[in-house]
């Protein structure tokens, strides 16, 4: 990322499509056209594991590492690719269009799942799938252990398993295969179809100049296919009981910290196991994505972990993380290796020390700008660096138009114009702060749709420490409009990052 360039933050749930969430379809490579057309190099999205609503579907929380959320895979080219019929498609109630209904559009996609799945039975020519499955071997025979044994048992956590499954001893596992065989493969077979439509949709962006850059939460959940197959690389105890969980002290977001509540890792064991774990994951990443933001980088350096029976992030200490010799591990495996270091909240020397020793670009966030000492704040724009990633915002922030109307103080606003060096209206508020970014010196800049958009607190992703209204902004259809893409790309042009 040596180069000036830009782009646009849409995760794909946000994107219009007819079935009540964002998806792999038409309107993905609309997006791509719309990226293309108004120069933007990059469209970063949020992870793309699987989420449930126990967790409030949030894509930070994932039951696996590897495998792609179902929810994403498109219906429209399901029918295109002869897994369903148009017929099929058709929903008798229409789908909300500006917010997702995670709970109306996970029954319909679990119904049009079994008609494409038994259709798919009956085909004589498996020889695509069949080389998916043998290509993935490492992740997708667990992943479909999993997710079939959960459903077997009422949805129940592993920890709540038969102790013969539980424990993953060998016969146990082989004869709940047997037994089950149809619905393994189901499981299978829905992975193949999200990863068939992934990959083309990310050869349509790269053909089209655009590079996507995924993201990678540092930790998995504790119910997760992870912690159950390779339960020594986390802190529990033999019985597989929780010892210690992840969050971070109090910040900007919680007077009291976040107790996210993800097993921490068990570094020493990891680094026994030469990280192959790690390895695993960072290559199977790199085939998705062009490049990956980390989710609490600093969590490398040193990481907040917090006895499993406390209830409050406050009572958690920091414990020194795995370091240079990690990262020395992967940079050797990966040249390049393209990371992009989410190094918000508390950050000590040691990360920075990391950060520069590998030469990973760090993040900047605009809202960040205007509390404390200007002069010395990193996220003021007169501040930056060449090499880091700017945003006006983060999915954990409200708008550029939401911030100033709903949530900025009187000493926050009062330095607007200190740190933007340009006269303002609240009315364009967010056109000047998209323009001071695409200034800076920041070699790459990321801005969120719901700013290039104007929208206030409607079109805010998440709110982090609540667990409710998360996660369901949709984009509207007819928002990507041909005027809107004329700005981008003369504000883009003029500030020397187009991609034309």
């Amino acid at each position: 990322m040596s180069k000036r360039h830009s782009g646009i933050l849409l995760h794909i749930t946000s994107l219009p499509s007819k079935y009540g969430i964002g998806d792999m379809g038409s309107f993905a490579y609309a997006f791509v056209d719309f990226l293309n057309s108004c120069g933007q190099k990059y469209w970063q999205i949020l992870p793309v594991n699987p989420t449930d609503g126990i967790n409030g579907n949030s894509p930070y929380s994932c039951s696996s590492a590897f495998a792609g959320n179902a929810l994403l895979i498109s219906p429209e080219m399901m029918v295109i690719e002869g897994f369903l019929q148009p017929s099929e498609v058709n929903t008798a109630t229409p789908f909300t269009e500006g917010r997702v209904d995670y709970t109306k559009v996970r029954a319909f996609k679990e119904k049009i799942f079994n008609l494409a799945y038994r259709r798919f039975q009956k085909c004589a020519d498996h020889q695509d799938f069949d080389h998916f499955v043998r290509a993935q071997h490492y992740w997708l025979e667990d992943f479909a252990l999993f997710t079939v044994i959960k459903s077997v048992h009422g949805g129940r956590g592993w920890n709540e398993w038969p102790g013969p499954l539980k424990a993953r001893q060998p016969k146990a596992l082989k004869d709940f295969a047997r037994k089950n065989l149809p619905d393994l493969e189901r499981v299978k077979f829905i992975q193949y179809l999200f990863f068939h439509q992934w990959h083309k949709l990310k050869a349509y962006a790269n053909s089209n100049k655009v590079s996507i850059i995924g993201d990678i939460p540092i930790y998995v959940n504790y119910d997760s296919v992870e912690v159950w197959r390779h339960p020594s690389f986390f802190k529990i105890d033999g019985e597989g009981n929780l010892q210690f969980i992840s969050g971070c002290p109090p910040d900007y977001f919680s007077r009291t910290g976040q107790r996210w509540g993800n097993p921490v890792y068990n570094w020493a064991q990891l680094k026994k196991a030469k990280y192959s774990w790690w390895i695993k994951r960072i290559t199977h990443d790199l085939q998705m994505f062009d490049h990956l933001r980390i989710d609490h980088f600093r969590g490398f350096a040193g990481f907040w972990q917090i006895p499993a029976n406390e209830k409050l992030a406050v009572f958690g200490r920091w414990v020194r993380g795995p370091g240079a010799h990690f990262l020395k591990v992967l940079a050797k495996q990966f040249k390049p290796l393209p990371i992009i270091a989410e190094d918000l909240g508390e950050i000590t020397p040691d990360v920075i020390e990391l950060m520069k020793k590998f030469g990973f670009p760090g993040m900047r966030v605009l809202l960040f700008a205007f509390n404390g000492d200007i002069d010395g704040n990193p996220h003021v724009p007169a501040n930056y660096t060449a090499n880091c990633v700017a945003y006006s915002g983060t999915h954990d922030n409200n708008t550029i138009q939401g911030w100033y109307h709903q949530e900025a103080k009187p000493h926050e606003k009062a330095n607007i114009a200190r740190v933007l060096r340009m006269k303002f209206t609240a009315r364009n508020l967010h056109w000047t702060m998209i323009e001071v970014l695409m200034r800076s010196r920041a070699e790459t800049v990321i801005i969120p749709m719901p700013d290039f958009l104007g929208l206030r607190e409607k079109g805010r992703m998440n709110t982090p420490a609540t667990k409710v209204n998360n996660w369901q902004w949709r984009l509207k259809a007819n928002a990507l409009t041909r005027r809107l893409s004329q700005k981008i790309a003369r504000i883009t042009k003029k500030t020397e990052r187009s991609n034309l």
